[in-house]
C-alpha cells in the first residue's frame, strides 16, 4: 500500500454544478458500539413534546425541560440533527425529561428563536441544544446576554461558562471514508448488480455548504484516499446547502457518469440525493454522520459505509449533567475524534461482510495511525481556516 506523501496527493478535479483541542473531562467509551448498532427513527417537524420517563429527574424531582433546535437540515435529516434527539430521547427514558423539539430551517430566524426560548418561562428551559454550526452567530450574542441559561451548540463552540460545544472530528472520520473509497476504487468488486471498475481509480465528493467545515469534509477524504493511493482522481462539488437532493443528485450523477466508483457525501439532508445516483448509476456511496445503511435501508445496496459521529451520546451526556445540577463537568470546548471512540468508519450493514479483508486492514491501520498521531489529518475538528 502506498502511502501518502507530504508533497503528492490525489489529483482533483471540480465538478461546476455546483485548533485547539481540550481534554475531554469524560471519554465516552461504549458509545461507538452502542450507536453503530442503532437504527435511527425519523424526527417530525416543529414543536413536539417526548413524554418524560421515569427517573426521578435530579435537581430535586421536578421535571428537565430541554428544548432542541434544529439545524437548516430539519429533524428529518437521518444523520446528525436525528442523532442529537435521540440522545435526549434515550436520557428522557431514564430521567424524567420534558422535551421540545424546535425546527427551523432558516438561520436568518436563529437569533429569534434562541432568545424567545431563553426568555421563556412557561417553562423555563434547563438547557437549548442547538444543532449545528449555524447557530454561533446568534449564540455569541445570546450565551451573553441570558448568563443563567445554559446551553449545547453542535459541531461549535461559543466562549462562555454557560455553554457547552461539542465538536466531533469530521476531518478524521473523513480520512477513514477516503481510506474505505481509495482502497475499493482499484478493486473488481460487485454487489446486487453494483460495480467497481478496476481498471480505473476515481472517486468523488458531493459537499453541502462550500466553507470551512464542509472543506474540512472534503480534504480529510483526499488525504485519506492519497493515503491508500496517490494516482486516485477525486472529482468535488458543493451543492450551496444542506436541503437540495436534487442538486446532490445531479452532482454525483455527473460524477460517477465520470468515472467515479464511489462518492462520498457530507451535506446533511441533501445529501440523500447521491444515493439514488449511485443506484442509477450501478456504482456505490458513502455516507455521513449516522449509519445510513440504517437509516436509510431502501439504499443499503448502494451505501457501502458511512463516517459517523455518536453526537447521540453527546446529548445524552449533557442532558445526564443537567438533571443532576453538573454543567460544569460538560461545559467549555469539548472535541470527539478516534482516540475517544467519539467517531468511526462503520462498513455498511448489507455490503459490509462481503468487502475484502482489505478494507478492515486499512482501516485499522489508519485509525490507529490517527490515535497515535502518525497521520496529520488536514484541518481541524473545526474545520479549514487556510
Amino acid at each position: 500500500m502506498a502511502q501518502k506523501s507530504d508533497n503528492m496527493g490525489p489529483r482533483t478535479h471540480t465538478v461546476t454544478d455546483s485548533s485547539t483541542v481540550l481534554d475531554r473531562r469524560s471519554v465516552l467509551k461504549g458509545g461507538a458500539a452502542m450507536a453503530s448498532a442503532l437504527t435511527l427513527a425519523g424526527c417530525s417537524g416543529g414543536d413536539t413534546t417526548t413524554e418524560p420517563g421515569g427517573g426521578d429527574g435530579g435537581g430535586g424531582g421536578e421535571t428537565t425541560n430541554i428544548a432542541i433546535v434544529s439545524s437548516s437540515a430539519g429533524f428529518g435529516d437521518q444523520a446528525f440533527n436525528t442523532l442529537a434527539v435521540q440522545g435526549l430521547e434515550t436520557a428522557a427514558e431514564e430521567y424524567d425529561i420534558s422535551l421540545n423539539q424546535v425546527e427551523e430551517t432558516s438561520p436568518s430566524n436563529y437569533q429569534s428563536v434562541q432568545s424567545n426560548l431563553a426568555s421563556s418561562t412557561n417553562p423555563s428551559y434547563d438547557v437549548i441544544v442547538l444543532v449545528g454550526y449555524q447557530h454561533k452567530p446568534a449564540l455569541q450574542t445570546n450565551a451573553e446576554e441570558y448568563p443563567g441559561q445554559q446551553w449545547m451548540i453542535i459541531n461549535d463552540h461559543v466562549e462562555q461558562p454557560n455553554v457547552a460545544g461539542y465538536v466531533w472530528a469530521n476531518h478524521e472520520m473523513s480520512f477513514l471514508a477516503g481510506v474505505m473509497a481509495g482502497t475499493m476504487t482499484t478493486r473488481d468488486f460487485s454487489y446486487e448488480g453494483n460495480s467497481t471498475d478496476p481498471d480505473s481509480a476515481q472517486v468523488g465528493f458531493v459537499g453541502g455548504v462550500d466553507g470551512p467545515l464542509i472543506n474540512a469534509f472534503e480534504r480529510a477524504y483526499k488525504a485519506g484516499v492519497g493515503w491508500v493511493n496517490e494516482e486516485t482522481d477525486v472529482s468535488v462539488g458543493y451543492i450551496g446547502n444542506y436541503q437540495d437532493t436534487q442538486k446532490a443528485t445531479n452532482i454525483a450523477s455527473s460524477q460517477y457518469d465520470s468515472g467515479a466508483d464511489i462518492v462520498y457525501q457530507a451535506a446533511a439532508a441533501a445529501g440523500q440525493g447521491v444515493f439514488p445516483a449511485a443506484q442509477s448509476a450501478s456504482r456505490f456511496a458513502i455516507g455521513v454522520d449516522a449509519d445510513q445503511s440504517k437509516t436509510l435501508p431502501e439504499y443499503q445496496d448502494v451505501i457501502m459505509g458511512s463516517a459517523v459521529k455518536f453526537i447521540n451520546e453527546g446529548t445524552r451526556e449533557v442532558a445526564q449533567a443537567v438533571v443532576e445540577d453538573d454543567f460544569d463537568s460538560v461545559s467549555g470546548r469539548n472535541v470527539l475524534g478516534v482516540a475517544e471512540d467519539g467517531v468511526a468508519l462503520v462498513k455498511g450493514q448489507a455490503i459490509g461482510s462481503e468487502l475484502p479483508d482489505v478494507v478492515d486492514q486499512n482501516l485499522e491501520e489508519a485509525r490507529q495511525a490517527i490515535a497515535n498521531g502518525d497521520i496529520n489529518v488536514p484541518c481541524t475538528a473545526a474545520g479549514c481556516q487556510d
